[in-house]
């Protein structure tokens, strides 16, 4: 399994637009929304630099994700409003105690295939998989096998539905010392 790095925006009750979206969502528990979803937390680094290539995974989707956490954090002037995430894609097994230097296990999240949206958290609930409340207070789902287990009902109850065709992607966050700029 590969550990890979990425830098989101936060996205939590002062940000712009947080209201409408619990409103919207009915995630009233959220206390800050934690994902990979571009739409909600946009990518911190969006534009592809030629010197990242080397740094970056190489294919279709991925382009934001580092695989080097050093590299990632010297092309952050502040990451003070940011997640620094580390993830992994696909997990097969329950990563929750998976020792990462620096990162706190957050949780799993559901992403298309495109890695833009949260099946979870940005598809306007599917309740008949899922009750919003199973939810963390970051928008997450604590339990490996209830996360595989909403995939798979995900893609077998909306075959249609692009944003039910998803990943599991576990999440953890960098948990600094400072928080402050780099």
């Amino acid at each position: 399994m590969q550990q890979l790095y990425i830098a989101m925006e936060k996205f939590g009750p002062s940000g712009s637009g947080w209201n409408e979206y619990i409103e919207w969502s009915g995630l009233t528990q959220l206390t800050e929304a934690v994902t990979l979803d571009g739409i909600l937390c946009p990518f911190a680094l969006p534009q592809i630099k030629d010197h990242y290539w080397p740094h970056i995974v190489c294919e279709d989707n991925m382009l934001n994700f580092f695989v080097d956490l050093d590299f990632l954090l010297s092309e952050l002037p502040d990451t003070g409003n940011l997640n620094i995430l580390g993830v992994i894609r696909g997990p097969t097994v329950d990563v929750r105690s998976l020792g990462w230097d620096e990162f706190a296990f957050m949780g799993y999240d559901l992403l298309d295939k495109d890695v833009g949206t949260s099946a979870l958290s940005n598809c306007g609930g599917f309740a008949d998989v899922f009750a919003n409340a199973e939810l963390s207070s970051v928008g997450l789902i604590d339990d490996f096998h209830r996360a595989v287990n909403i995939r798979n009902l995900l893609h077998e109850m909306y075959p249609e539905e692009h944003h039910a065709d998803c990943d599991l992607w576990a999440i953890f966050r960098r948990q600094s010392s400072s928080g402050a700029s780099r």
